[in-house]
C-alpha cells in the first residue's frame, strides 16, 4: 500500500464529474488500499478518488475510527437518497481544503446503495456524521466541494482564509 498525494482545491480535477467503476479489477482493489492508507494517515475519515487524481466514483470512508472502533468501508458507483426531512448542521473539513471548515446543512439520514469490493450490491442506511460522511465524499464524485454549498459571502471569505 501506497501513501497518495492528496489534491488541494482549486485543482480543476476535483470539479469533474467521475466515471463509474465498470469492474472491481486488481487495480481497483489497489486503488482502495492506497486510498485507506491515505485516509488513515492524513488523518481523515473519508477520502474519494478524485482527491488522488482518479476521475472514478469511488471513495473510502472510517467516521469512528478515531474514537477507537475503525470500520473501513470501500464504496464503488454510490446512489444516495434521503430519508425524512431532519436536515443536520456540521462543520465540514476536508483533505482537499486543510485549515477550512464551513457549516453544511445536509439531510440527517440517508439511503445508499453501492458496489462493494467483492463486486456485489450492498445498501445501508447511514444517520448523524456517518450521513455527513458518506454526502461528502460522494458530492466529491460528481465534482461538488464543500465551497460550492456556501452563500456567496462566506465561500468568498473562506476562500480568502485559504489563500492566505
Amino acid at each position: 500500500m501506497t501513501v497518495r498525494p492528496i489534491l488541494r482545491w482549486p485543482d480543476p480535477r476535483l470539479s469533474q464529474v467521475c466515471a463509474p467503476v465498470d469492474t472491481v479489477t486488481d487495480a481497483v482493489r489497489s486503488l482502495a488500499a492506497d486510498m485507506l492508507e491515505t485516509m488513515y494517515a492524513a488523518p481523515g475519515r473519508g477520502l474519494a478518488a478524485p482527491q488522488v487524481g482518479v476521475l472514478l466514483r469511488l471513495f473510502v470512508m472510517d467516521p469512528t475510527w478515531r474514537e477507537g472502533d475503525p470500520r473501513p468501508l470501500v464504496v464503488l458507483n454510490p446512489s444516495l437518497s434521503s430519508e425524512g426531512d431532519e436536515l443536520l448542521t456540521n462543520a465540514e473539513g476536508c483533505l482537499s481544503l486543510p485549515g477550512i471548515l464551513a457549516e453544511v446543512t445536509r439531510p440527517a439520514a440517508v439511503r445508499m446503495r453501492w458496489t462493494g469490493l467483492d463486486g456485489a450490491p450492498h445498501e445501508a442506511r447511514f444517520t448523524g456524521f456517518g450521513a455527513i460522511c458518506v454526502q461528502h465524499e460522494a458530492d466529491h464524485l460528481d465534482g461538488v466541494v464543500t465551497l460550492d454549498h456556501l452563500t456567496a459571502a462566506t465561500r468568498s471569505r473562506l476562500e480568502a482564509e485559504y489563500s492566505a
